[in-house]
């Protein structure tokens, strides 16, 4: 019989959690392949006999980590990350080295853990995506975050993920967080204030901006890299009007039955599009919807 993993923790968080069962996926990059593997249930005991992480790459396609790995044997960033190398989710030097660099727990609310590699509730019926993630999406657009890039992230909650982008194309890139609640920009600018992306905050090089994600930001168009963190029904056309040629968006796509999507815009202007996992976020919508809970 194919295992099951649990539908849990989103870029956004309806005040009711909705735990959904779904058939453990795996793929291999590239060419993405999905398909059931056989496992032992995963027991908060079994962390000698894992499957792989990259096998629930989604944001909400898998058991909390904590039952990967125990509730407090983490305690520092660089053991998170680390972790994450050893269990196969980070494989590129340059991803460990940018989330080595940012410390999650400037971007975690007090009284939370963060290095646990789980999401974590931010407010606003928001959450700061699990730490797997965030590594993911930054493999995944890792070739378009080179120096001097341009790189828009869409939903930047307390700005984890801009400020590393915004390491990644340095200070002469241009890095955009765009997120519609104020709250959570004012807070986002003040904790990348206490990180090592301060000096690119402070030179203008990163900005972050309260304003509707799926409308992009065209002030500093066009992206090389464009990162969705909540799911859409279809892929907003500002967004492909916003990603440059030979430039590459990752943005879950669905409602039900989501996808992870890899948006790749050709150098003649033709967009090809192809699914990375199987992943379940809630809705890309308005400010007023998400604070009433959709």
């Amino acid at each position: 019989m194919p295992s099951s993993v649990i539908a849990f923790g989103c870029r956004y968080c309806a005040p009711v959690r909705q735990l959904i069962t779904f058939t453990l996926l795996n793929h291999r990059r590239p060419p993405p392949l999905v398909s059931t593997v056989s496992a032992n249930p995963i027991t908060s005991s079994s962390s000698s006999s894992l499957p792989n992480p990259r096998l629930c790459t989604g944001n909400c396609l898998l058991l909390s980590m904590e039952r990967f790995w125990t509730r407090g044997g983490i305690d520092k960033n660089k053991e998170l990350v680390e972790h994450l190398q050893q269990h196969g989710v980070i494989r590129s030097q340059k991803v460990a080295e940018v989330m080595e660099s940012v410390d999650r727990g400037l971007f975690v609310p007090d009284g939370n853990p963060p290095y646990v590699d789980s999401p974590i509730p931010i407010g606003y019926n928001a959450t700061i995506s699990a730490p797997h993630m965030h590594a993911t999406c930054l493999e995944l657009l890792e070739e378009n975050l080179q120096p001097g890039m341009h790189a828009l992230d869409v939903g930047s909650g307390t700005g984890y993920l801009a400020a590393c982008f915004a390491l990644m194309v340095g200070p002469q890139g241009c890095t955009v967080g765009v997120e519609h609640i104020p709250e959570l920009v004012t807070t986002s600018i003040e904790n990348i204030q206490k990180s090592t992306a301060a000096p690119l905050l402070k030179g203008g090089s990163l900005s972050m901006h309260v304003g509707d994600g799926r409308l992009g930001w065209p002030e500093f168009a066009p992206y090389d890299a464009i990162h969705v963190g909540a799911a859409a029904p279809e892929i907003p056309q500002p967004l492909i009007d916003q990603l440059k040629p030979g430039g590459r968006m990752v943005i879950p796509v669905g409602n039900i039955f989501q996808d992870l999507k890899v948006v790749e815009k050709n150098l003649d202007g033709s967009v090809s599009v192809r699914s990375e996992t199987a992943v379940r976020y809630v809705p890309l919508t308005s400010r007023d919807s998400q604070l009433r809970g959709y």
